[in-house]
């Protein structure tokens, strides 16, 4: 499965929860690729890269041992395999957490209460860790699947398992103790991909892509006119990423004025800005920002 020579491979989750927020992330960096159907392989049309769509479980290991340079994953996944890779970013989406639970009328109100209890996990290696920080020892049950029933079960007095809106632990009659991991997608790399010259060079080119997708997430560009006189008001207003940009227009009386602008303040801003003076306000989506 190892790449041709001077190709890049990059690891991706074959079908789960970080699949489509992943394809979407690649395609707005510009690649051009086919997502549909059961190829484990998929070759990029117009950069040097190849996709493996691969069982998320697989995926740090593969990347720790060169049988992919690269690999989109969650950072819950890196730490409980130990993987040794590089993190080159966080990518912002498939935030979760690993949080301990225990039944909504169990007496176990703090961590400390958890000692010598038995705790139910798809994470083993990650909740020792977790454990042994805290000197404490308790009874590590490993599940593979519906952690949340455990305790119901009694196979277990408290749970360790992802949670993201918290909703499946509460309908298994469960409530939150501790977080022991906030986990979002990451983007690793092979330590060796790293230092091979070629190689190297193709990842820092998809980094700029993919930093660029990133920093234009949750922007907008915007463009108004507005009066001379109004401007320094106007461009107090704008939380400009650095300074606006400011054109002379035809009128020598009127300048535009073009900033990029978060998207969950556009509102607010926008109605501060009528009444400094502002009109013909445009707004548009951006695709990416290169810095």
């Amino acid at each position: 499965m190892r790449s041709e020579s001077g190709r890049l491979n990059i690891a991706i989750q074959n079908n789960g929860r970080l699949t489509g927020e992943t394809f979407a992330l690649l395609r707005s960096c510009g690649l051009d690729f086919d997502s549909e159907g059961k190829s484990l392989r998929r070759p990029c049309r117009n950069f040097d890269l190849d996709i493996l769509a691969l069982r998320d479980d697989d995926i740090p290991e593969y990347v720790q041992n060169g049988v992919a340079d690269l690999g989109i994953i969650g950072m819950n996944l890196v730490v409980e395999k130990e993987a040794r890779v590089k993190t080159l970013a966080r990518l912002g989406f498939g935030n979760c957490r690993l949080e301990i639970c225990v039944p909504e009328h169990s007496a176990i109100g703090c961590v400390d209460d958890l000692r010598g209890k038995r705790i139910a996990t798809s994470y083993p290696s990650t909740l020792a860790g977790f454990l042994r920080s805290e000197e404490m020892e308790c009874g590590i049950v490993y599940v593979s699947g519906a952690v949340e029933l455990a305790p119901s079960l009694d196979v277990a007095d408290a749970i360790c398992d992802i949670v993201s809106t918290g909703s499946t632990a509460r309908m298994n009659g469960l409530r939150p103790l501790h977080t022991v991991l906030e986990s979002e997608s990451v983007l690793i790399a092979n330590h060796r991909a790293l230092a091979d010259g070629r190689k190297s060079d193709l990842i820092d080119r998809l980094m700029i892509r993919i930093r660029g997708s990133i920093e234009a997430r949750g922007r907008r560009y915007m463009m108004l006119n507005a009066p001379r006189a109004a401007l320094e008001n106007i461009t107090a207003i704008i939380p400009s990423l650095r300074s606006p940009t400011v054109v002379p227009l035809a009128d020598e009386n009127m300048v535009a004025v073009h900033s990029v602008i978060a998207e969950d303040v556009f509102w607010d801003v926008m109605e501060n800005l009528k009444r400094a003076g502002a009109s013909d306000i445009i707004v548009i989506p951006i695709e990416t920002i290169i810095g």
